[in-house]
């Protein structure tokens, strides 16, 4: 398939580095970042498992998740349906059909769009931004990706106790400040906290991420894991990441 005949006004394709896979994607309304390069190697799938990713966007988690673990199943679950359209161009390209599925649907209806305790792995890289005040278009893609326009925090973790298996792992990547408010909510929705990795820019730098991994009816025990840093002071990657991007 050529690229010209799946691309559509203001699209490009971009190279994954991985697997030879590429994604759609336009600059005009949201490209996919290192934080969900940073969750995709974080979630590990059980063998032949059912993974599913709320709010896929252009489904870059779902595409670098099957790069890095075949045999088992991915959903990408998306509310705008011109991301999801460009998720299933990019799924169609890759011929990766038999193994990505992607759903247009609202994060705040799954259970009629899925059955319960239907999944093993649930992975979201929802909005960080609470509040919303000064948008001049609220209903813009990129404004929708990052804040919690259509969709809150405690949206997101009560979808994945639903989806998930019991024993099943809930894993997401957000902001350090709102950590507090993340293991409540995650509590409060029987999810246990099981693993935490900071993310820092730089080795003298605060963390401007956190990678979270919660199990459905765990026992409390969390496993601290050493911070990952980005950059190098050259501003180069450090060793780590580029293992974790090659994984």
């Amino acid at each position: 398939m050529m690229s010209s005949d799946i691309l559509k006004a203001g699209e490009r394709l971009d190279d994954l580095q991985c697997r030879g896979y590429h994604i759609i994607q336009n600059p005009d309304t949201f490209c996919f970042g290192m934080d969900a390069v940073l969750l995709s190697d974080y979630a590990t799938p059980k063998p032949k498992g059912q993974v599913i990713d709320l709010g896929t966007g252009t489904g870059v988690i779902p595409l670098l998740m099957r790069g890095r673990n075949k045999g088992s199943h991915f959903t990408g679950l998306e509310i705008q349906e011109y991301s999801a359209d460009m998720a299933r161009r990019s799924v169609a390209y890759n011929q990766l059909e038999q193994d990505i599925d992607i759903v247009c649907g609202d994060i705040k209806e799954v259970p009629c769009l899925f059955k319960a305790a239907s999944f093993d792995i649930v992975t979201s890289n929802p909005p960080y931004i609470t509040q919303n005040h000064g948008l001049e278009n609220a209903m813009a893609p990129k404004n929708i990706a990052r804040h919690e326009i259509l969709v809150s925090l405690e949206d997101v973790i009560n979808a994945a106790a639903y989806l998930l298996k019991e024993g099943g792992n809930f894993v997401m990547v957000h902001k350090p400040f709102r950590l507090a408010e993340i293991i409540r909510t995650l509590s409060m929705y029987k999810l246990e906290l099981k693993r935490l990795c900071m993310v820092q820019p730089y080795q003298d730098k605060e963390p401007n991420m956190v990678l979270i991994e919660a199990s459905k009816g765990g026992k409390p025990m969390v496993k601290v894991e050493p911070a990952l840093v980005v950059y190098n002071k050259d501003g180069t990657y450090t060793k780590d990441l580029l293992q974790r991007y090659e994984h």
